[in-house]
């Protein structure tokens, strides 16, 4: 009989590293109008169809509410009001990108979404000081795909701390 190897703490580090190097220079494409953005993959927790949303009292403006997915309270911001661009509605193409922001489940609703693309780090420009009326504060960087360029978001800073703690009471 195979004897079984115990992992140790080196292994478990030696495996986040190649964990995250899997993920590195990965971006998710998505569009809001004409735009394209791009969100880190590593923040993704998956992609889902526009589903009921249950509306929440006192919540930010672009917070339009929460759904359950799977039996857990999800709040789902409308990355249109959040960025103050012009409203739409919804259509068959609509998505919710569930995302993690400091151990938080948060939905973004975006137009469409794109695919995966790699943009290593040597073609990521840093971001302008205002681009279409999105506070400079939101946005990494600005990745270049041959002649596109993608609005690479800042996910751990698309919430304020305070939001994000509304945010947490309305999911308990």
């Amino acid at each position: 009989m195979e004897a079984v190897k115990e992992r140790t703490d080196f292994d478990i580090d030696l495996y986040d590293e190649l964990d995250e190097d899997t993920q590195k220079d990965k971006f998710l494409s998505f569009c809001l109008g004409k735009e394209e953005y791009g969100i880190e993959i590593r923040h993704i927790i998956e992609i889902i169809v526009m589903q009921e949303i249950t509306k929440v009292p006192d919540m930010p403006e672009f917070i339009i509410g929460v759904i359950n997915l799977r039996g857990n309270v999800i709040s789902v911001m409308d990355i249109r009001r959040r960025f103050g661009l012009e409203s739409r509605d919804y259509d068959d193409r609509t998505c919710i990108i569930v995302v993690r922001i400091n151990n938080i489940s948060v939905g973004l609703i975006v137009d469409t979404v794109n695919e995966v693309v790699d943009i290593p780090e040597t073609q990521i420009d840093p971001p302008p000081r205002t681009h279409s009326g999105i506070g400079s504060s939101y946005i990494q960087g600005m990745g270049k795909i041959g002649e596109k360029v993608k609005i690479l978001l800042d996910i751990e800073k698309i919430l304020y701390e305070e939001e994000l703690e509304q945010i947490q009471a309305a999911q308990l």
